[in-house]
C-alpha cells in the first residue's frame, strides 16, 4: 500500500530528511508586524532568528488553516491509499483542529487519519520519522497508525531555555518573573506531560543544564533514537552530542535547528533532547 505521512513545520524536520522519508511538511505562519511568512518556505530558521533579535516587533505564530490541509490532502488522495497526518499537541496549538476540519470537508476521498502527537519539535519529529519509515516499507494504513501510537508512548523530551525574555514577550510567562529570572541568572527546564509543556526545574548554568539533559537520557536507556534541537547554539548541540556518545551510538543521534514554532517563545539559546526509548521486548 502507499501511505503518505504529513506533519507540520513545528516538527523541525529538515527539508532533506523530509524528502528522503517522503514526508510532507505543512508550514505554520510567522508574522512580524504586517508581514506574514510560511515557516521553512518564505523564511528560514536563520532568517527568523536574525529578525527575532533585531525587530522591535515580537513575532506571532499561527496554525495552518483548514484550507491549507484540505489542499494538501487533495494532492495525495488520488495517488495514495491513505494519509496519516501527525501534528503538534492540540493542547498548545490549533493545528490539529485545522487538520480535523479539513478531513471533515473531504468526502469520498482516500482514508485519512489525524493524530495528536502530544509533542512538538523533536518529540513530534521522532514520531513522524517512525511513521514515515514504516510507510516506506510498504506497511498498510493500520500498521502505520499503530506505529505512530506506539512511538507516542515511547517518546520523552527535556529542554533548556537560556532566557525567559521571549517567553515573556509572547505572554507565556509573567514579565516580572522573567525579569527576576534574568537578575538571578536562572534558566527553566521544560518537558511535556499529557500534551502540555510543564516546568521540570531550573538551572543556573548551561553546563549544569546540559548535565541535566544527559541524566534524563541516561535514565531512559536503552534508547532507540534521539534528536537534539537547538536555536543558534550549534556548538552546545555538538557538545551535548559528544557527551551522549558515551552512552548512545553516534548514528542514533541527529541534530536539528529549532524552527519558528517554538523559537518565537524560546528565542536563541534553546537546547533540547527528545528520545524514543527502545522496547526491550522487541530486541
Amino acid at each position: 500500500m502507499k501511505i503518505k505521512v504529513i506533519t507540520d513545520s513545528t516538527s523541525d524536520i529538515p527539508h532533506d530528511v523530509a524528502e528522503k522519508l517522503n514526508i510532507r511538511v505543512v508550514p505554520i505562519y510567522v508574522r512580524f508586524g504586517e508581514n506574514t511568512y510560511r515557516d521553512g518556505i518564505d523564511i528560514s530558521s536563520d532568517q527568523f532568528y536574525s529578525m527575532l533579535t533585531s525587530s522591535a516587533v515580537h513575532p506571532a505564530t499561527s496554525q495552518p488553516t483548514p484550507e491549507d490541509f484540505t489542499n494538501t490532502y487533495k494532492e495525495y488522495s488520488d495517488t495514495y491509499d491513505g494519509i496519516v497526518s501527525i501534528h503538534i499537541s492540540s493542547r498548545i496549538s490549533g493545528t490539529y483542529n485545522s487538520a480535523v476540519i479539513a478531513k471533515q470537508n473531504l468526502k469520498n476521498q482516500c482514508a485519512i487519519e489525524i493524530i495528536d502527537s502530544k509533542f512538538n519539535s523533536a518529540g513530534l519529529g521522532l514520531i513522524v520519522r517512525a511513521a514515515a519509515r514504516v510507510a516506506q516499507s510498504g506497511a498498510n494504513f493500520a500498521d502505520v497508525i499503530n506505529e505512530v501510537n506506539k512511538a507516542i508512548n515511547e517518546v520523552s523530551m527535556l529542554g533548556m531555555f537560556a532566557t525567559m525574555k521571549y517567553l515573556a514577550r509572547s505572554g507565556r510567562v509573567n514579565k516580572a518573573i522573567a525579569q527576576v529570572a534574568g537578575i538571578i541568572h536562572v534558566m527553566p527546564l521544560l518537558t511535556f506531560r499529557d500534551g502540555e509543556i510543564i516546568r521540570a526545574g531550573l538551572t543556573r548554568t548551561v553546563s549544569n543544564g546540559m548535565n541535566r539533559i544527559c541524566n534524563f537520557v541516561r535514565q531512559n536507556i536503552p534508547i532507540n533514537e534521539l534528536i537534539i534541537v537547538h536555536s543558534v547554539v550549534e556548538d552546545q548541540a555538538i557538545k551535548l552530542k559528544q557527551q551522549l556518545n558515551k552512552y548512545i551510538e553516534e548514528e542514533k543521534i541527529s541534530i536539528y535547528q529549532l524552527g519558528a514554532g517554538l523559537g518565537a517563545n524560546g528565542g536563541p539559546g534553546v537546547l533540547l533532547a527528545a528520545i524514543r526509548r527502545l522496547n526491550i521486548s522487541e530486541t
